[in-house]
Formats: C-alpha cells, structure tokens, sequence
C-alpha cells in the first residue's frame, strides 16, 4: 500500500493548496491513504471543525496535531466526536479525544495512525512519548501491521530517537512542528521508514509560514508583535511511502513538493 504524509498545514493558503493537489496525486500515484498534520490549518494556530472538513474534503483521511491543537477552542468537541483527528497520545487522559485511530482505505486495508509529541523544548505537561509509543503500538498491532506515526517535537535529536526507537515496531515515523524539510528520509535497518521532519504545507516566502517583516521585527525589537500567516510561493511537502501491508516494513519512501506560486490570502473566517 502506498502513503501520503503532509507536513504541516499552514493557515488558509496551506488549505488551498491541499485543495489544489491531493485528489490529483492520488489518483496519479495510487495512494490509499493521506495523513495531513493540521495544528496550523485555522489561521496559522489550531483547527476548527469547518477547516478539518475542508481537509477531508480535499482527500485527507486523518489529521494530526501537536501543541498547538489546543489554540481554538471549537476543537474539544471536534476531538470528542470525530476520530479521524488526533491529538497527540501522550497528553493526559483527561484531554478530550484520542491519540491514535485505526481507518479503513478504500481497498479495505486498514492502518494504523499514532500521534505523539516531543518534550524537548516543547513546555507542555505531556507524558513521555517513547513509553506511550510502545502501549498504544501494542494495541494498535492487534489491528493491523500497518503503522503510521507523527511524531510532532522541536528537537531533532528526539525525533531520530523516537525513529531508532520504534525501528521494526512502525511503518514510519514521519517528523512534523519545525516547518523546514530535512534531507534524511531513509529506511532504518528494521524496516522503519523515516524523516526527521517532513516540511510544512503553506507559504514558504516567509519565516515558517509567518509574515516576515513581523517577525524580523520581533527579533530586532524583542517586543510582541502581530504574526500573521504570509502569501506567497505556496509550496506542499510531504512523504510518500510504500508500504508492504503483511509484514508493515516500508519498501520505499520518497519526498514530494509541488509548488502554486499565486498568493493566497489567509480567511478572517479562519
């Protein structure tokens, strides 16, 4: 079976350009299943229920999150009554919705979808993601053997260690959170295909998908200033993966982008 892993979805131009692509690569490519990180999808912080449908609608099956899931507060009752967007699994029970899902493709295969978050520089209270790797991976198994993990962190170390950790145990691990694509994706020796982090879905004239005069203002200044999702050279990254659906090993991984170079402006709506 073959995948799409779609870094983080910035704002409305992020939207647009999933909009734009994804129904084409899947039929073009024979995907079956594509998993979008959406915590940036509502005006560059968090999701809504109108913006995840926009999401599913453009040919998304499952959208992850991170941190910044928690920016809108519509996304507590969005979490609750829809499995197919995930928090990350190691906050504490007590937060609404789940960490993990296991979906359907259109062919009847099922698959796994593990989100979970880095502790290193991140400052939520989260649990340690390596142990709740390994609980939630072991009841995911008694589903399926195909296994796909978001690991959402800011340092890199603790992405490739969570990669090495989980070696054999998933399909991959795919790094979303700090926006820039690394040049890493690899197959680990047991069979974990892998990325340090994949890359955001949004505007990349731009400093992580922000407007940059104001964020060189913050660095100049040292004051707060208004971050406002930026315009131009709109740009989706993601990972492909194949994926051996008996024994869960990837075979190959591939990193795709496609460009739109219009300007897309972000919606108040958002």
């Amino acid at each position: 079976m073959r995948a799409l892993l779609i870094g983080d979805v910035i704002g409305r131009p992020g939207r647009v350009i999933v909009e734009r692509f994804v129904k084409d690569l899947r039929a073009e490519l024979a995907i079956d299943l594509v998993v979008a990180n959406s915590e940036n999808a509502a005006g560059g912080a968090g999701v809504t229920p109108a913006v995840a449908e926009d999401l599913f609608r453009a040919g998304v099956d499952v959208l992850t999150s991170g941190n910044h899931v928690w920016r809108k507060k519509e996304v507590y009752a969005l979490l609750k009554l829809d499995p197919r967007v995930l928090r990350p699994a190691n906050y504490p029970a007590i937060a609404p919705g789940a960490g993990s899902v296991v979906v359907e493709t259109l062919s009847g295969k099922k698959v796994g979808v593990l989100n979970l978050q880095g502790r290193v520089f991140m400052g939520d209270l989260v649990d340690d993601p390596f142990r709740v790797a390994e609980r939630e991976i072991q009841r995911l198994r008694l589903s399926t053997s195909v296994i796909i993990v978001d690991m959402h962190a800011e340092a890199t170390s603790e992405k490739v260690a969570i990669g090495w950790f989980l070696d054999g145990q998933v399909s991959v691990v795919f790094g979303t959170h700090t926006h820039i694509p690394t040049a890493d994706e690899r197959i680990l020796p047991k069979g974990t295909g892998f990325i340090t982090d994949v890359g955001m879905t949004g505007p990349y004239d731009s400093v992580i998908g922000r407007k940059t005069e104001q964020i060189l203002e913050r660095f100049l200044s040292g004051i707060p200033v208004k971050s406002e999702v930026a315009e131009g050279n709109n740009q989706l990254h993601a990972l492909l993966v194949d994926i051996d659906e008996h024994t869960g090993k990837a075979v190959k991984v591939e990193r795709l982008k496609r460009e739109m170079r219009e300007a897309v402006r972000d919606a108040a709506r958002d």
